[in-house]
């Protein structure tokens, strides 16, 4: 037979010499050939390395901001500055929050593997651009800033499409375990790059961006020669006014909130700010606007029809309220390991040993995850998603209740328990979740429904740092400026001088400790009250434990409202996830996913007759 009949497009027999058919034929067979029996497993691990380092740098800063501000010259707790602080977090965040559902909704229409390999491409180049920043100051931030946007973008098109990728490569009665090992490899790497990030920052600012380029480099590589496209793509058009009011809402709703938790006048927070209040509203109006214009066309970008499927819709409210709470424990214990335990600990109050501490006492939580992440994935394979993911939002519940008790001097023990307890029921929730909203669309629609349960997941670490940090702000502001002006002048400092101190915006306060910095240090120092004070004064002034135990009760106080909204969130959330649905058995659980019939396109309801549909 002639072997270049077997070929699409080539049987003309024309063109070129032997040399160049031979390449058309390798080319062809490359992109032509099924997928062989191992396939699942090269997916599952090239995805899973995508959506760790993804994850990773969007938490990797957090914890070396210190180190990075220092490294380019720029203080981040003078007041014009906090800006930069923020945007260097929330840029990444919001875009990941605003972009996955067109990346995902690109990946149906031409290809999630093409968009995926595109994705690892622009993350491997913003990676380099950022360990190469140039300049100092502002401009030095500003370019750090622009180019984690950047990342974000690519980090979205590796996020957007994982989880569809994996769907169509795992037959459904594997799809569980399949999806659990990368949803936690996601939660996980949230955490693990707070200890990528402080480990780095100790040797070098750049460090933080350098671990990425052959990471990135390697998986652009690999995901290009290894990965196929296994379901065809649906030609169709781009929403573009739906994905400019969706894009210019969200941003506009999230900036709204970030600046809410900045002061405004004699304001501990912004939210009186007109600015603030005409980003919220606008905003809001600008995703109503987005709600109408996507079921009045052909062709929406976010398939509103799809929250007709029960598991579907519940299994997203259930990831967005569990992605606050978590993004809010994230940064609590943070601020309450850097800021507080640590130092009373004998832990120096300095940028390059307490964050590298907090991400390592902060384990347990990611332990937790990389137990209950996998198991439950595949036992939900078997008994369905429903009493896994609800048992674990009550455990993520108690948890919480735990942390509520605990002192703020607390005994470690104790606490990695409660640290493990939640990490447990995060992963007994989110690879169930997970499956079960993935297994519950058609399969032409798992690249905008994975975009769509990504926003859900990225828009509530956004949204915890508004919710949390207000909620804490406010509980600060009550009780820490009297007790912080008590506390200074009952240690020689001048009623004037104290007074100014604690003056101090909570917010920045909070930022200091966020940030492994002694703000009484910063703040005394600076205005030269320190050389007016007694040796003896000035050593317990800016020692380990003045600020810790002065500011203690204050926040333990701003703490317990915290996490009593938190653990209500999980609670609520198992209530959404017990609404899901039943189990239903596979009907044929050895038919390969691109041989199961799916539902008929516009109709996603109807996949509920589906394999897995309601697990």
């Amino acid at each position: 037979m002639n072997e270049r009949a077997h070929i699409p497009g080539d049987g003309q027999g024309n063109g070129g010499g032997r040399p160049s058919r031979l390449s058309a034929v390798r080319s062809a067979r490359r992109k032509d050939t099924p997928p062989g029996p191992n396939y699942k497993w090269v997916a599952l691990s090239n995805t899973t390395l995508g959506v760790l380092i993804a994850t990773m740098d969007a938490s990797i800063v957090i914890i070396s901001l210190p180190a990075i501000f220092r490294g380019i010259g720029l203080d981040p707790l003078a007041p014009g500055n906090i800006g930069y602080l923020l945007w260097m977090i929330l840029g990444y965040l919001l875009v990941s929050a605003v972009l996955v559902v067109v990346l995902g909704r690109l990946g149906d229409m031409f290809g999630r593997v093409k968009i995926y390999n595109i994705g690892f491409l622009i993350f491997a180049c913003a990676s380099v651009a950022l360990s190469l920043d140039p300049f100092r100051a502002g401009a030095g931030a500003m370019w750090l800033i622009l180019w984690r946007i950047v990342q974000a973008f690519g980090g979205s098109m590796l996020t957007a499409n994982s989880a569809a990728i994996l769907t169509d490569a795992f037959p459904a009665r594997q799809r569980g375990m399949a999806l659990g090992v990368n949803q936690i490899t996601a939660l996980a790497g949230q955490f693990l790059g707070l200890l990528a990030g402080g480990l780095l920052a100790v040797v070098d600012w750049r460090a933080v961006f350098w671990v990425s380029v052959p990471i990135s480099i390697t998986g652009t590589i690999w995901s290009y020669l290894s990965l196929r496209e296994t379901s065809a793509g649906r030609p169709g058009r781009i929403d573009w006014l739906g994905n400019l009011t969706f894009a210019a809402g969200a941003g506009i709703l999230l900036a709204g909130i970030t600046y809410g938790i900045q002061p405004y006048g004699g304001s501990a927070t912004g939210w009186g700010n007109p600015w603030v209040l005409s980003g919220l509203i606008g905003g809001a109006v600008l995703l109503l606007a987005f709600c109408y214009i996507e079921t009045h066309i052909a062709e929406p970008m976010f398939n509103l029809a799809l929250f007709k499927v029960r598991a579907f819709a519940a299994g997203n409210l259930a990831a967005l309220l569990t992605a606050i709470a978590r993004g809010g424990l994230q940064f609590m214990l943070i601020i309450w390991l850097q800021g507080i335990w640590l130092p009373l600990h004998g832990y120096d109050y300095d940028y390059e040993d307490t964050p590298l501490w907090a991400g390592i006492f902060m384990l347990p939580l990611t332990l937790g995850f990389l137990i209950a992440g996998p198991l439950s994935g595949y036992l939900s394979d078997r008994f369905g998603a429903r009493m896994f993911s609800t048992v674990g939002l009550i455990v993520v519940a108690l948890s919480f209740l735990g942390l509520l008790a605990l002192p703020i001097d607390f005994d470690y023990g104790m606490f990695a328990a409660l640290l493990l307890l939640n990490g447990l029921g995060q992963g007994m929730f989110s690879a169930p979740n997970t499956s079960s909203i993935m297994g519950s669309v058609p399969s032409e629609y798992r690249g905008v429904a994975s975009g769509m349960r990504s926003t859900f997941q990225n828009s509530g670490t956004a949204l915890s740092i508004g919710v949390f940090f207000s909620l804490m702000v406010s509980g600060l502001a009550s009780s820490l400026p009297h007790t912080l002006s008590q506390g200074l002048q009952a240690h020689g400092v001048p009623t004037g001088a104290a007074e100014q101190a604690a003056s101090l915006p909570p917010v920045s306060t909070l930022f200091a400790t966020f940030l492994g910095n002694n703000p009484i240090q910063h703040l005394l120092a600076s205005n030269g009250t320190l050389e007016h004070v007694s040796a003896a004064q000035r050593a317990v002034l800016t020692g380990h434990t003045f600020f810790p135990k002065l500011v203690s009760g204050p926040f333990h106080h701003g703490l317990t409202i915290v996490f009593s909204v938190a653990a209500g969130m999980a609670l609520i959330s198992a209530v959404a996830s017990a609404l899901r649905g039943g189990h239903k058995p596979e009907l044929d659980p050895g038919r390969s996913p691109t041989d199961r019939p799916t539902a008929p396109a516009g109709t996603p309801e109807t996949s509920q007759a589906g394999p897995n549909s309601a697990s």
